[in-house]
C-alpha cells in the first residue's frame, strides 16, 4: 500500500504538458516552475503556454513582413487553447482510480489559466490587426517615453504566472510525497486535518490539529489511533496528515491560501480551501454512505445507494400487500378490479395492457466489492416504470452465486419443493397503465456490512430498463433481452458501472470489442402466454408484479375476496366489518416470503393427498385452503416465538424457518394447529380484533389517503 500510486486522468494531463513543453522548437529546457495549463497538448504537438510567451516577445516590436503570420498564428493558438479548455471540462472526478486532493481546485485553476490565454490571445490579434501607421508610432512614442513603466507590467505578469505555476507544480509533488509518507508503515505519527465525531461504535473522536499515534494501517482506509489520553478507536486516514517537526501538516498549511482571482467581468471567485480529505468529510456530514465506500475503494464509482430499496423503507405504497388490496372506481361505488359473474359462481377474470411472465436467467460481469466490505445478499428487484414513476410494487428475486465465479449472479426458474420462492426467477407482471413509456426497471443491488464499523446497508450495483412497448404501439417480442447495465441511479443517464473498464481499453476494434464483453449485463427473457396461463393472470388485480411458484394461492385468495365482498355481504352499500382471517391477514404474507413459503408447503403437502374430482371442484378446493390456512401461517402470525422478519439477516432468517419447520411438523403431526394453540409451552401475541375482522373501506383508505 505505500508503494506509489498510478497517476490518475488529470495528473497524466499534466505530466503529458510538461513533457511536451520541453519539446517545444527553439526554447530547450523549462524553466522550474512553469507548466503547460493542465490540458491536452495541441494537435500539433506544441505548448500553447509557452507558444503564448514567444508572441508576446515576438509581438513587442514586429516588422511589417511578421504582422499577417503573427496574426494567424495567434488564431490557431486562441482555437487550440478552446480545444484543450473543451477537453479538460469532459474530465471527471469519478474517472480517477484513487482520491485526487484538491481535485476541483486544481481543475479550476487549470481552467483558470487557459481563459487568461486565450484573453491574452485575443488582445495580440487586436493589436495586430491594426493597420494604422500612426498608431503604430504612437505606440513607439509611448514605449520610447516610458521603457520602465512597460518593463514593470511585463515583469509583474510573468512573475505572477511564475508563481502561479509553481505552486501547482508543488501542490502535485507535495500531494504525491504526502501519500506516500503517509502511507508508510514506520511513520507512527500523524495529525487531524479536520474535527471527525464517531459515527459507530469503536470509533474515535478526535478534534484538528490533536496529534495521534497509528497503530494499525489498515486496508480499507480506517486506522486503528491512540490520543493523548490513551483511548484507541477507528479513524478514517482521509483525516490525517504526516507530522512534520513543527507539528504542523502540509494540508494545514495550504488550508489558509486564499485563492482570488477576477474574471472579465469583475466577478470575484470565492476563496477555495479545498483538502485531500474534504471530500469524504462532506460525504460523512451528508450520510452519503457511497461515496465514502467508493472513495476507500471499497466499491466502483457506479455504484449507489438503492433506490428502489429506498421507497420499500418508506412506506407500503411500493409493496405487494397493497396492491392485492381491492381498488374502488372513481364513484366509489363498486370495485375497479373485482365484478362477480353471476352463472360461474366466480369473479370475472381481468384483461390487462401488460400481462406477462419474465424469466431472470443471469447476470453477468458484475463488479465485485471490495474486502472491506461482507455482502450478505445479492438480489435484483424489479418494478414497472415509466421513466419517471414507480407503477407498481417493487418485486424481489434473490440470486445465487459460485466462489469460483462470484462475478456470474444465476436465478432458479420454476421454483418447486421446499425452494424458497424468495429465489424464483419466473415473475408475472401485470399493470392496465396506458402510458406509452411503460417498462420493467431492473435494479441490481447487494445489502453489505462493513467489516469494520459494523454498519449495514443497500447499494445498487446497476439498473437496467426494457421497454415493453415499441414506439408504434406494439409490444416488443417475447425472446431473450441481454440488458446492459447502467451505473447511477435510473434518473442518471451517461454513467458506468465501472468506469475503470473503459479507461483500460484501446482504442483498436478488437479491444473494444473486448471491453464490450467485460461490461455487466442482465439476461432475461419475456415469455409468450398460453390461453391457460392467460385466464390465470387475469384473475389478479389489475396492477401486481410476483413469483409465479405462488400465484396458485393469490388465486385462492382472490376468489374468497370475491366471495366476502361481492357473494355474501347482505347489501353492497353495507361498510360493516368482515370476519374472514385470510383476508385479514393474508396480505402480511407478500411481505415476509418465508411463511409464504410455509403455506406453499403445507397447500402442497395436503394436495398430494386428494383425488382426481376432488382437484376439479373448486369450492371445495377453496374450502381445503382455509383449512390449510388456519392450521399452518395464521397461528404463527400470532406466535410470540416466532421473531420478526429482517430483510438479509442470516441469523434471523434461520430462527425463523426453524420455529416455521418446528410448528408445521407438530401440525401435520397432530392433524391440526388445535393441540400446538392450546399448549402452554406457546405463547400468542394479545388478541386484536384485526386478526379477524376485515375493513375493506378501511383499507382502501389507508392505501388511498384521498379517498
Amino acid at each position: 500500500m505505500s508503494g506509489r500510486r498510478a497517476r490518475g486522468p488529470l495528473q497524466r494531463v499534466q505530466r503529458r504538458s510538461r513533457e511536451l513543453q520541453a519539446q517545444v522548437p527553439g526554447h530547450g529546457p523549462a524553466r522550474p516552475g512553469a507548466r503547460c495549463g493542465g490540458a491536452p497538448p495541441a494537435a500539433n504537438g506544441a505548448c500553447p503556454v509557452l507558444q503564448v510567451e514567444a508572441l508576446r516577445a515576438e509581438s513587442a516590436a514586429p516588422t511589417p513582413g511578421q504582422r499577417k503570420a503573427l496574426s494567424q498564428r495567434c488564431m490557431q493558438l486562441k482555437k487550440l487553447v478552446d480545444e484543450n479548455t473543451n477537453a479538460l471540462h469532459d474530465l471527471k472526478k469519478a474517472d480517477e482510480p484513487a482520491p485526487v486532493g484538491n481535485y476541483n481546485q486544481r481543475k479550476e485553476e487549470e481552467e483558470k489559466l487557459l481563459l487568461k490565454l486565450s484573453q491574452q490571445l485575443q488582445k495580440l490579434v487586436l493589436v495586430l490587426n491594426q493597420d494604422n501607421g500612426t498608431t503604430n508610432s504612437a505606440a513607439d512614442e509611448e514605449h520610447q517615453k516610458d521603457p520602465q513603466t512597460e518593463d514593470e507590467n511585463e515583469e509583474e505578469d510573468e512573475s505572477e504566472d511564475d508563481e502561479s505555476s509553481e505552486e501547482e507544480d508543488s501542490e502535485e509533488a507535495d500531494d504525491d510525497e504526502e501519500d506516500k509518507l503517509l502511507d508508510d508503515p514506520n511513520v507512527k505519527e500523524c495529525i487531524a486535518v479536520g474535527n471527525f465525531n464517531a459515527q459507530q461504535e469503536g470509533d474515535l473522536t478526535f478534534t484538528k490539529g490533536e496529534v495521534l499515534l497509528i497503530h494499525d494501517k489498515k486496508a480499507d482506509g480506517w486506522w486503528v489511533a491512540e490520543n493523548s489520553k490513551g483511548e484507541r478507536g477507528l479513524v478514517p486516514r482521509t483525516y490525517l496528515a504526516v507530522r512534520n517537526e513543527d507539528g504542523e501538516s502540509q494540508e494545514q498549511s495550504e488550508e489558509h491560501i486564499e485563492v482570488v482571482d477576477e474574471t472579465a467581468d469583475g466577478t470575484e471567485i470565492k476563496k477555495r480551501t479545498d483538502s485531500h480529505w474534504n471530500a469524504v468529510r462532506r460525504a460523512i456530514t451528508e450520510n452519503d454512505a457511497v461515496e465514502v465506500l467508493a472513495t476507500i475503494g471499497a466499491v466502483p464509482a457506479g455504484f449507489r445507494l438503492s433506490t428502489l430499496f429506498q421507497l420499500l423503507e418508506e412506506g407500503n405504497q411500493f409493496r405487494a400487500s397493497y396492491f392485492l388490496q381491492p381498488a374502488l372506481t372513481p364513484s366509489q361505488l363498486a370495485f375497479k378490479d373485482l365484478v362477480w359473474n353471476s352463472e360461474k359462481n366466480t369473479i370475472y377474470p381481468r384483461p390487462t395492457r401488460v400481462s406477462l411472465i419474465v424469466t431472470l436467467c443471469s447476470c453477468k460481469m458484475i463488479p465485485l466489492p471490495g474486502v472491506s466490505i461482507q455482502v450478505l445478499s445479492r438480489h435484483v428487484r424489479l418494478c414497472l416504470f415509466d421513466g419517471n414513476r414507480v407503477l407498481s410494487n417493487i418485486h424481489t428475486v434473490r440470486a445465487t452465486w459460485q466462489p469460483k465465479n462470484p462475478q456470474t449472479w444465476t436465478f432458479s426458474p420454476r421454483v418447486t419443493g421446499i425452494l424458497p420462492s424468495l429465489l424464483d426467477g419466473d415473475c408475472f407482471v401485470r399493470s392496465n397503465s396506458l402510458s406509452s413509456d411503460i417498462g420493467i426497471l431492473f435494479e441490481l443491488g447487494i445489502t453489505y456490512i462493513r467489516n469494520s464499523t459494523g454498519e449495514r446497508g443497500e447499494l445498487s450495483c446497476g439498473w437496467a430498463f426494457l421497454k415493453l412497448f415499441t414506439s408504434n404501439g406494439m409490444p416488443v417480442p417475447s425472446k431473450m433481452y441481454e440488458l446492459l447495465l447502467n451505473g447511477g441511479t435510473p434518473y442518471e443517464r451517461g454513467v458506468e458501472v465501472d468506469p475503470s473498464i473503459s479507461r483500460r481499453a484501446g482504442s483498436g476494434v478488437f479491444h473494444q470489442f473486448i471491453t464490450l464483453k467485460k461490461q455487466p449485463v442482465l439476461v432475461v427473457k419475456l415469455r409468450s402466454l398460453s390461453a391457460q396461463s392467460k385466464d390465470i393472470l387475469n384473475l389478479l388485480p389489475e396492477t401486481l408484479i410476483g413469483s409465479m411458484c405462488y400465484i396458485h394461492l393469490l388465486i385462492f385468495y382472490r376468489q374468497i375476496l370475491g366471495d366476502a365482498l361481492l357473494k355474501d355481504r347482505i347489501s353492497m352499500q353495507s361498510t360493516d366489518l368482515i370476519c374472514n382471517p385470510i383476508l385479514a391477514t393474508f396480505p402480511q404474507l407478500m411481505d415476509q416470503p418465508d411463511l409464504m413459503d410455509a403455506l406453499r408447503s403445507a397447500w402442497a403437502d395436503r394436495e398430494r393427498t386428494l383425488k382426481r374430482s376432488e382437484k376439479r371442484d373448486r369450492e371445495f378446493l377453496k374450502s381445503l385452503f382455509v383449512l390449510v390456512y388456519h392450521d399452518s401461517v395464521f397461528p404463527l402470525l400470532q406466535s410470540t416465538l416466532l421473531p420478526g422478519y429482517k430483510w438479509a439477516e442470516e441469523e434471523s432468517e434461520t430462527s425463523r424457518w426453524k420455529v416455521i419447520a418446528d410448528f408445521l411438523k407438530k401440525s401435520q403431526e397432530n392433524d391440526g394447529a388445535l393441540q400446538y394453540l392450546l399448549s402452554s409451552e406457546n405463547t400468542h401475541k394479545a388478541f386484536d380484533i384485526s386478526e379477524l375482522a376485515y375493513d375493506f373501506l378501511g383499507e382502501v383508505r389507508k392505501n388511498n389517503p384521498g379517498v
